[in-house]
């Protein structure tokens, strides 16, 4: 990306070369800050189409089915089809089941009759006037050939064609008369139009093929050296900008890291992960092993609780109704205190469902043992 170039390339004469290179450096003053600022909308356009515009346009795309695609598809599937069906069928019920048997029960029979009564009686009746018809055109026919055709050929060929060979033989003088007119004023409109053109050859064309040749196509040009120079120069500086702009966007984004984001993970992995560890060893599992231990003992009082309302609702049965047969309830009960209870097993001795959960069974990872 030279901004000089110490040869012009072949072809190519002193005035690119001396209008290309204050071009390409105004060219690039100017779009440097134009490329940086559109690098900056288009990482802000894409920061909020990712943030802000997407989840704005799913939550409208939602809304949009929720409050017109739904609404007329269920309206289509549960009202519009039920009742096309329904009117299909009535349709076919009371519209085309009748047509159909007014058709064939009706029009069918009809259609037969008339057939038959076309056959039998009007082809007869049809074949007879025909007969006549052309007996009848036949006479006619010979009376328009004697009265009318045949003398009209003798009025056209003694009568009408001398007539028209002698208008025509009239018209033909006309005709020489027309075609010496004619030639005389296509001579004076000629001469009057070549006068005319040379006229406009001498006053205007010539003047303006010079100013074209030597005063348009050169200006022309220069302008078109020079709006090709700014063209290159514009693609040039755009892309010498992009790069700019890329430097200058790594820069802050390192700027970016190592004040900020380098920091707080510093902090995150050397302050906030040891004194949370140091909490979890010092704090939280003495409370979980603390609150594990009440747990167990308010479970034992709760049995031996349990234990001692069962003993004595068996002390009070025992009094009412006697000592039952068999082992006593008192040692019953005696056993069923002293056995720890276990979970009940499947058939191949797995756990039929999962224990229940209390403060001994935790499962997080800070009460963990």
């Amino acid at each position: 990306m030279d901004l000089e170039k110490s040869s012009a390339p072949a072809g190519e004469g002193c005035l690119v070369v001396a209008v290309r290179l204050p071009v390409r450096i105004v060219v690039l003053v100017l779009v440097v800050p134009v490329r940086m600022a559109w690098d900056a909308v288009v990482v802000a356009g894409r920061f909020l189409g990712d943030t802000v515009f997407r989840p704005l346009g799913r939550v409208l795309l939602w809304v949009g089915r929720a409050v017109f695609v739904w609404p007329f598809v269920g309206l289509w599937r549960y009202v519009l089809v039920p009742l096309g069906k329904g009117l299909a069928w009535l349709g076919k019920v009371v519209v085309v089941l009748p047509v159909l048997a007014f058709y064939r029960y009706v029009l069918i029979p009809l259609g037969h009759a008339l057939a038959w009564v076309y056959v039998r009686v009007l082809t007869p009746a049809g074949q007879v006037l025909a007969a006549i018809g052309a007996g009848v055109w036949t006479g006619l026919a010979w009376l328009g050939r004697y009265l009318v055709v045949v003398p009209s050929v003798g009025v056209y060929r003694w009568v009408l064609t001398p007539v028209g060979h002698a208008i025509a033989w009239c018209g033909k003088g006309v005709v020489w008369c027309g075609k010496g007119l004619v030639w005389l004023v296509t001579l004076i409109v000629t001469g009057i139009g070549t006068a005319l053109y040379w006229i406009t050859r001498i006053l205007v064309v010539l003047p303006a093929s010079a100013v074209w040749r030597w005063v348009l196509v050169p200006v022309g040009r220069v302008l078109a050296v020079v709006a090709r120079e700014v063209g290159a120069a514009l693609g040039h500086a755009w892309r010498v900008a992009g790069h700019l702009s890329l430097a200058v966007g790594r820069f802050l984004g390192s700027v970016f890291r190592w004040v900020f984001v380098e920091p707080v993970r510093w902090v995150y992995r050397s302050v906030l992960t040891p004194v949370g560890h140091v909490v979890r060893d010092t704090v939280l599992r003495p409370v979980a092993e603390a609150a594990r231990a009440a747990g167990r003992a308010g479970r034992q009082a709760l049995a031996a609780a349990r234990a001692s309302a069962r003993q004595a609702r068996a002390d009070f049965r025992r009094m009412l109704l006697g000592e039952p047969a068999g082992e006593p309830v008192a040692e019953r009960v005696a056993e069923r205190v002293a056995e720890p209870r276990k979970p009940q097993l499947a058939h191949r001795g797995e756990p039929t469902g999962p224990e229940t959960r209390t403060l001994g069974s935790s499962t997080t990872a800070l009460t963990k043992d």
